[in-house]
């Protein structure tokens, strides 16, 4: 068991989590290289559109019917990060 006395800590995979259509995952305390790590795994052709701020990762996935509007867009993210 890591972290501080009784706090277990678990490792999930990105593949073990997914984020419906309309909803968002919000994880705190993610480094800078951890988000790079993150980005690096979940690759580039995404729908996920994934934002960083003051180590509060953020990844959303939008409706169906947003994403029929941006076909045109498929191929890129909305990566935002505000120092």
């Amino acid at each position: 068991m890591n972290g501080t006395e009784g706090e277990m800590v678990v490792t999930l995979q990105l593949r073990q989590i997914d984020v419906q259509p309309g909803q968002y995952l919000t994880s705190r305390e993610i480094t800078w290289a951890e988000f790079e790590a993150i980005l690096n795994e979940i690759g580039e052709h995404r729908a996920a559109r994934v934002g960083y701020f003051q180590e509060v990762l953020e990844i959303r996935m939008p409706l169906p019917e947003h994403e029929i509007n941006q076909a045109s867009d498929r191929n890129s993210i909305a990566i935002s990060y505000v120092s």
